[in-house]
């Protein structure tokens, strides 16, 4: 989903974004409000970790423009992991990154349910169709 990344495009952080960063070492990358793709320049990722976070922002970057609003449940597993993250009082955007990485197969989507897993897919074919067009 490389195509997808330079669709969105990437741009350095911003000042405010580069203090969020430091506060946040956890957070490798982000989406951002002018839909382009930020990596945390602090980040201890190797760079095809990287590669995965930058791809897993331009899907939520697609599916915030789409305004898809996933029809699943998210596990109990999930629902711990976006607890006390900006996700946790967001239900879409904790849906798409979700769905998002489970496209990019980071195994922080906790393990998956096939209803998600699914919905994953249908979302892969429209981004691929993308591609072709």
């Amino acid at each position: 989903m490389d195509f997808l990344v330079d669709f969105y495009g990437m741009r350095e952080p911003y000042e405010g974004e580069l203090k969020f960063f430091r506060e946040r070492p956890e957070v490798a990358g982000m989406a951002t409000e002018d839909n382009k793709i930020i990596l945390n320049p602090f980040s201890t990722l190797s760079p095809r970790e990287l590669s995965a976070v930058a791809q897993n922002e331009a899907i939520r970057l697609y599916l915030k423009q789409q305004d898809a609003a996933p029809n699943f449940d998210l596990t109990p597993e999930q629902l711990k992991m976006f607890k006390g993250t900006e996700y946790e009082k967001d239900s879409d955007a904790a849906k798409q990154s979700i769905l998002a990485r489970i496209l990019t197969n980071d195994p922080s989507a906790k393990n998956a349910t096939l209803d998600q897993i699914m919905q994953a897919q249908m979302i892969r074919d429209q981004i691929l169709s993308l591609k072709k067009r």
